[in-house]
């Protein structure tokens, strides 16, 4: 089984609608093993958007900046997802990065319509509801920085004693 870091990030908590998220990748099949909300510091949102993430390397120190002051508006929810390719299943859940792109059907999609160019206009993170992580390997650094491992859950679902 794989697992992948979700932060459902301030607008999705502000909105009320992080149950709604979390919902929706409970049907999908996923597990939580982990669950927690937060309101990390600037340290912390700098370890996982640069030192694993590379975003200013990649985008530069501005729309780091950006995006961490907007992380740090208000609490976030973490989680860890279990299941087959989760990574996969999460981000096409998710949708694209950029809201107005993203198909209807996913959160994204349903729930967010922002773009970058209004954010970027508004000097403002961009408000799309949901990280997750890009691939296995980032999944791992992420769920190792945002959880200890007595955090995380091992369990049975209803559908797997059911099954098992």
């Amino acid at each position: 089984m794989e697992r992948t870091l979700v932060i459902l990030k301030p607008d999705a908590v502000a909105r009320g609608i992080a149950g709604e998220i979390i919902t929706r990748f409970e049907r999908a099949g996923l597990k939580i093993i982990a669950v927690k909300m937060v309101a990390p510091n600037e340290a912390h949102y700098h370890r996982h958007y640069e030192d694993i993430g590379q975003l200013i390397s990649r985008r530069g120190e501005d729309v780091y900046r950006r995006n961490a002051d907007f992380m740090e508006s208000g609490p976030v929810v973490a989680m860890v997802l279990e299941g087959v390719q989760a990574v996969s299943v999460v981000r096409k859940m998710v949708g694209e990065t950029e809201p107005h792109k993203a198909q209807p059907g996913t959160i994204r999609g349903d729930y967010a319509h922002m773009t970058i160019e209004h954010s970027n206009q508004r000097g403002s993170g961009l408000p799309n509801l949901v990280h997750a992580s890009a691939d296995a390997k980032e999944a791992k650094a992420e769920i190792e920085h945002w959880f200890q491992k007595s955090e995380l859950h091992e369990y049975k679902t209803a559908h797997q004693h059911l099954t098992q």
